[in-house]
């Protein structure tokens, strides 16, 4: 199954858009990695892995009218940035989301998400 998980569509995330934990209010990080299924957050903090977070990614208006989507995420690997390690990357699988708000995150995939080169993998 997780090599399955792998084919889905990656892109790197050229829009700076903020991920704030729902529960506590505070920054978790912001986006820099999206696909159908999951994304990649930057963060200034390491985040337990294997954790399930209700997150909100605040919305420009831009892509819908909506001012944020909230959803469930677990965060499956976290590490040091190779290039800043003053910065975590964490990979996030969706676990839960409306269908609402699935739209909005797909609208975003395909509006800010870059084609990555298939040979940085």
């Amino acid at each position: 199954m997780a090599a399955e998980k792998r084919q889905l569509q990656r892109r790197n995330f050229s829009y700076y858009m903020v991920v704030t934990d729902e529960t506590t209010g505070k920054l978790l990080g912001h986006l820099s990695d999206i696909s159908t299924g999951g994304f990649k957050l930057d963060s200034v903090k390491p985040v337990p892995v294997n954790t399930d977070f209700r997150l909100r990614v605040e919305q420009t208006g831009q892509i819908s009218n909506k001012t944020s989507i909230t959803f469930k995420a677990c965060a499956k690997w976290c590490r040091v940035d190779e290039f800043d390690p003053n910065i975590y990357n964490v990979g996030f699988q969706i676990v839960d989301m409306t269908p609402t708000d699935y739209d909005v995150f797909s609208k975003m995939f395909a509006a800010y998400g870059t084609q990555r080169d298939s040979s940085s993998y």
